[in-house]
């Protein structure tokens, strides 16, 4: 048995957007990546469009991050 927003059938919490969130993330993330949002929780949801497009904005940051625990 799955749980949390996304299985619930949550909608994209994207404003503006009225899709059906795929991805739940952190609130702060997708907030310091521009995004302006309609939700105020721990996680927000976010449609596969806005999933990619989020993806997007934050490559350079999460390539650093993943090379800051790469190194151990």
């Amino acid at each position: 048995m799955t749980m949390g927003i996304v299985s619930k059938g949550s909608p994209c919490n994207v404003e503006g957007c009225d899709g059906t969130a795929v991805r739940s993330l952190n609130t702060k993330k997708v907030e310091d990546a521009g995004f302006r949002l309609d939700s105020s929780g721990k996680k927000s949801g976010l449609c596969k469009k806005c999933y990619k497009e989020w993806k997007k904005a934050t490559k350079e940051d999460r390539s650093l991050e993943r090379a800051r625990y790469d190194r151990g």
